[in-house]
């Protein structure tokens, strides 16, 4: 997160910079809707103040999301996948290789279907 000392000089506390910041990000609301939203709780500033917020903070709160976010791991898991081609119910697809037999287009009763490796 920011430190403290990147809000210093500023008259609002950081909670309500990046509450109007997050607002204007996240809704993809104008400046002019952050200011009246803000101003129905009771915090007046202009929609010029948060131009200004979100053009000084908005980058480096991005990079703090991104350094938050989780990232994809290595291993991805596949459910089971049926399709119907030509009316009839297949189980798997030729990008799917089947763990246990090297035939791709297999039915679920481990026959054969069209096509086998």
């Amino acid at each position: 997160m920011m430190t403290k000392s990147s809000y210093s000089g500023y008259r609002f506390p950081p909670e309500i910079i990046q509450q109007a910041i997050w607002l204007y990000v996240r809704f993809t609301l104008s400046f002019r809707d952050v200011e009246d939203l803000l101003a129905g709780r009771g915090i007046l500033v202009s929609y010029e103040i948060v131009r200004r917020w979100v053009n000084h903070f908005g980058p480096m709160l991005a990079v703090d999301l991104r350094r938050r976010r989780s990232k994809p791991h290595t291993i991805w898991h596949l459910d089971e996948v049926y399709l119907k081609i030509d009316g009839r119910l297949v189980y798997g697809a030729p990008w799917m290789p089947r763990a246990k037999s090297s035939t791709f287009w297999s039915k679920p009763g481990g026959t054969s279907g069209r096509r086998s490796n």
